[in-house]
């Protein structure tokens, strides 16, 4: 549609106008947001472009967006007067009707043959128009329709010059899991806005771990009592955080009746999302400062720049001039983007450039319906296109679809506090939570944010559930028992038929309730029949009734295991973990021939033996030359060495050592032996009194193979433990008591008894301190330990398991372990029946490298002395080389007829030779032949010799000299 033409004096003026307008403007209100810029040259032919415009212009969105939309085409072609294009916006009321929005629009395609409509403002409004869009080629630009449901018609018509509902859902869980909340309550609008954002929320709060037990959806024309009955629901459950999405309109009449109900005090944790906290400035201020105090909420971030400040400005002046009724008006962020959305249009018409912007027609008969009368867009696709890779500085930040929608963008956290929202910190899809925008956190899901006051002016951060003062008591139930009572004994009085619950695993959980930070009140239900039989044969069918929520949660002696964590929910260890063998003592006392060689391992007996060898062998090259003990023939020589070696072990040695190398290491080896057989005596003798309490079996394996029979706890799952070690059922004999445990222990497997009992290690317990003299403690295999249950994702189980590590780790578990289970001091150490009293090489080989050391030294001291004393008769000898060293080797063998010996040797040596010589005539007169032990050696006496007589004589001057020397 082309407007009339004017005259020539008016088009002058008209072009004067609009080239001083931006001057103007920029001289007193600063300078507006342009990217494309037009040239100087005016060109007075323009084509009208029509646009529609589909709002709710009853509303105080609708039109403010209307006014942003105007200032928008008014910004864009005053910057830009040189453009050919200019839209012509048709204005429709869509009057909060999804019926007149979709009237509204068939009217603009059809009769006003819009290339675009920027609406509808409602997300339930766009379902319909999203539809005549695709068949018109219409584009469908929306700055506030932002339900995701939306996204799913797939229709690339529409554009949401806005962020998606969804987009802020992982800032939301970013928060539940900085705070370590496990359970939240969904409220929100019931209708498309309201229930489009909860599948990604419920996904989103999943991936971190929290369950959304409930969820309450509001009608948006739910009365104040309807609002009271939903909340007064709320409040009698245990989860106290909440997830609030929906418009101020319904969510401040929410707020005013939570406050009403006492749901706003301490304890309590609302989060907002960007339904009501980019719109708080449109709720009432008394609203908020008496009734929405400590709330959370996730807000767009808009920066604070000049251009915005200046807008603002601006739009209130238009504002006030096309509302004039309306006092306060406030400006938003839908506003913003109602103005980002109308310069992207107004731009990529412009980028199209001079074209027909014409429908064409569809041939329709005559019995069609108005839908079917009307044409297509010849340039919806282009349009379509241009506004796609639109790119350009908006009031809100960068203006990019992606995907159809604005890219998603950052998101401030906020704490409402007096009559505004305070920023405390901010999500990006980067960096996560972070306090400013230039910080770096380490996780995307850290509590780097500011200081928060939470409802009821508290700053601690609160629980997130509590049990209802109005609510149930929690229906705990507890194992009926025929045995083990220590651990939990349940009692019925006749006279009112009421339970007593007593035991071990009772007082632990008495105890960790009280070290919780808040009340719980709870009441015990045996699981029985009516009549006071045990319901159940194993306590897994007890668990499945947490598993049901037939009761809230399981306390006694209940073991943490795999498959049954797969379907409730334990609470730390309380107990020690574990499965253990009891088996009888066995007596091996006196059975065993070679007993005496067990205190040591082999290891270390092979190498006793090699130094004592080694110690031999180094006594006799220090001793041999010098001392007669060591001298005579070889097999003399070798067994006296020998002899004063191994005779050390006992102390009994004979033979003296003269030279003090030899006395050095006799020293060390002195000291060595000494330890050592200290040491055999000790292990030896503590073997031969421990060997009584040797278990009759040693490992599960063993115990497997014996074929023997096996006893374990009846209703325990040991049996299917056993079972699936592959024992076979004609080998398990279950008991109810120590008491029947011990019977069976007592015969044996030969005798229709047991050889082992299996069980956890507190029943294992039990039972060894009441028979400690008869049986050992065998640990076997690992389990978790007793544990309380609860359903899955119970709140309770995370602040349980912190009270039972305060229990454990302080004074009142030992006090309960005590008084339940008291020890015996007439027990034998069990520890000692399976630990090992061998002695291996490892604990002494320090002593053997000193022992090694002082020989290896005392022998290179020997030689350096031999070498120095004896090398000038072997070198002034002839010969080579290889003879001299040969007979520099003989001369060790030889003996030294100028020893170095002490006084005492020196007399010795001469009473020998006086006994020596009396030794001859004697044997020159009886023919006796003299001892060997006294032999002068091969070059000085040999009694086959020729010269027998002279050699004597010369063995005698020789002693004698080597007795008294010059």
């Amino acid at each position: 549609m082309i407007p009339p033409r004017i005259s020539f004096d008016a088009e002058k003026l008209l072009f004067l106008v609009l080239s001083l307008f931006p001057i103007v403007i920029t001289l007193s209100d600063g300078t507006h947001p342009a990217v494309a810029q037009g040239s100087n040259n005016s060109n007075p032919t323009t084509i009208a472009v029509n646009v529609g415009v589909i709002l709710d212009l009853e509303t105080q969105v609708g039109q403010m967006g209307l006014t942003c939309i105007n200032l928008s085409l008014s910004d864009f072609y005053s910057s830009n007067p040189s453009f050919k294009t200019r839209l012509v916006l048709n204005v429709r009321d869509s009057k909060r009707d999804e019926l007149a929005a979709a009237t509204a629009a068939l009217d603009l395609i059809k009769n006003k043959q819009v290339q675009a409509i920027i609406g509808p403002q409602r997300s339930a409004q766009a379902d319909f128009l999203i539809h005549l869009g695709d068949k018109s080629h219409v584009p469908i630009v929306s700055f506030s329709a932002t339900s995701p449901p939306l996204s799913s018609l797939r229709s690339p018509y529409f554009l949401r010059a806005a962020q998606i509902d969804s987009s802020q859902v992982n800032a939301i869980s970013a928060v539940i899991q900085a705070f370590g909340w496990k359970e939240v309550v969904l409220i929100y609008v019931d209708n498309e806005f309201g229930a489009g954002i909860i599948p990604s929320l419920a996904i989103a709060l999943e991936e971190v771990n929290t369950r959304v037990p409930y969820r309450s959806p509001i009608s948006p024309s739910a009365t104040d009592d309807q609002i009271l009955q939903e909340l007064y629901k709320l409040m009698t459950m245990q989860t106290r955080v909440f997830i609030v999405h929906m418009l101020p309109t319904l969510g401040s009449r929410l707020f005013a009746k939570a406050k009403e109900v006492g749901m706003m005090r301490e304890g309590y944790v609302w989060i907002l999302t960007n339904g009501i906290t980019d719109l708080l400035s449109s709720v009432d201020s008394s609203v908020v400062a008496s009734s929405m105090q400590g709330v959370l909420g996730i807000k767009t971030y808009i920066p604070d720049t000049p251009n915005l400040d200046n807008f603002m400005v601006r739009w209130r002046m238009k504002f006030q001039q096309e509302n004039p009724s309306v006092h306060n008006p406030t400006l938003n962020i839908f506003g913003y983007r109602a103005y980002d959305a109308a310069w992207a249009l107004a731009m990529a018409v412009e980028e199209m450039g001079a074209t027909n912007f014409t429908y064409q027609m569809l041939n329709a008969s005559t019995d069609t319906t108005d839908l079917d009368k009307f044409g297509v867009s010849q340039n919806g696709q282009k349009l379509l296109q241009e506004l796609t890779n639109m790119t350009f500085a908006g009031l809100t930040g960068n203006f990019r679809l992606v995907d159809g929608q604005l890219e998603s963008a950052v998101f401030q956290i906020v704490n409402i506090n007096g009559n505004a929202a305070r920023g405390i910190g901010f999500w990006t899809l980067e960096k996560g939570l972070v306090r400013d925008l230039y910080s770096f956190s380490t996780s995307k899901y850290s509590t780097n944010i500011g200081s928060i006051i939470w409802p009821g002016d508290s700053t601690s951060v609160p629980k997130g559930w509590e049990i209802p003062t109005n609510g149930k008591r929690l229906k705990i139930l507890v194992p009926m028992k025929d045995s083990f009572f220590q651990f939990l004994t349940v009692t019925q009085d006749p006279n009112t038929n009421t339970f007593q619950v007593t035991g071990y695993c009772i007082d632990i959980f008495q105890v960790v309730v009280k070290k919780l930070p808040y009340a719980v009140a709870y009441d015990f239900i045996p699981f029985a029949f009516t009549d006071g039989r045990i319901a159940g044969s194993t306590y897994n069918d007890m668990i499945d009734q947490v598993f049901y929520k037939n009761y809230d949660a399981v306390v006694g002696d209940t073991t943490i295991i795999a498959n049954r964590s797969l379907y409730v929910d334990f609470t730390l260890p309380y107990s020690e973990s574990g499965v253990a063998m009891l088996v009888p003592y066995k007596d091996n006392k006196n059975k065993n021939a070679w007993v005496f060689l067990k205190p040591l391992t082999w290891d270390l007996w092979l190498t006793i033996g090699c130094f004592f060898v080694f110690i031999a062998l180094v006594v006799w090259i220090l001793e041999h030359q010098i001392n007669e003990d060591f001298g005579g023939p070889v097999a003399h020589q070798v067994g006296t060495s020998f002899w004063f070696s191994f005779s050390i072990m006992v102390f009994a040695q004979r033979e003296r050592v003269f030279s003090n190398l030899t006395r050095f290491v006799v020293i060390v080896w002195f000291f060595v032996v000494l330890i050592l057989t200290q040491s055999y005596t000790a292990s030896l003798s503590s073997l031969l009194v421990v060997q009584n309490l040797q278990p009759t079996v040693a490992d599960i394996d063993q115990l497997l193979k014996s074929g023997e029979k096996v006893g374990y706890h009846h209703g325990s799952f040991i049996y299917g433990m056993l079972k699936q070690m592959k024992f076979d059922d004609s080998r398990l004999i279950y008991y109810h008591s120590p008491e029947e445990c011990d019977a069976l222990l007592s015969k044996g497997s030969a005798k229709g008894g047991i050889a082992a009992a299996l069980d956890e290690i507190p029943y294992i317990k039990l039972i060894f301190s009441q028979y400690c003299n008869k049986y050992t403690m065998i640990p076997t295999l690992k389990t978790a330990g007793f544990g309380f249950i609860f359903p899955k994702g119970s709140p309770l189980v995370p602040d349980i398991s912190l009270a039972i590590l305060n229990v454990t780790e302080g004074p009142e578990m030992t006090e309960i372990e005590n008084a339940w289970f008291p020890s015996k001091s007439n027990c034998l150490d069990s520890t000692n029946s399976i630990s090992s009293n061998n002695l291996d090489l490892d604990s002494f080989w320090g002593l053997f490298v000193i022992a090694g050391a002082a020989a290896v030294l005392a022998l290179f001291i020997f030689m350096v002395m031999f070498i120095k004393k004896s090398w000038h008769e072997v070198t002034s000898s002839s010969g080579s080389l290889p003879e001299k060293i040969v007979a520099l080797g003989r001369r060790v063998y030889q003996r030294d007829l100028h020893p170095y010996t002490s006084k005492e040797a020196r007399d010795r040596n001469t009473n020998d030779v006086g006994n020596k010589i009396a030794a001859i005539e004697t044997s020159e007169n009886t023919n006796f032949p003299l001892s060997p032990s006294r032999d002068f050696g091969k070059d000085n006496y040999d009694i086959n010799n020729e010269q027998g007589t002279q050699s004597a004589e010369q063995g005698l001057s020789n002693h004698v000299d080597e007795g008294c020397p010059t």
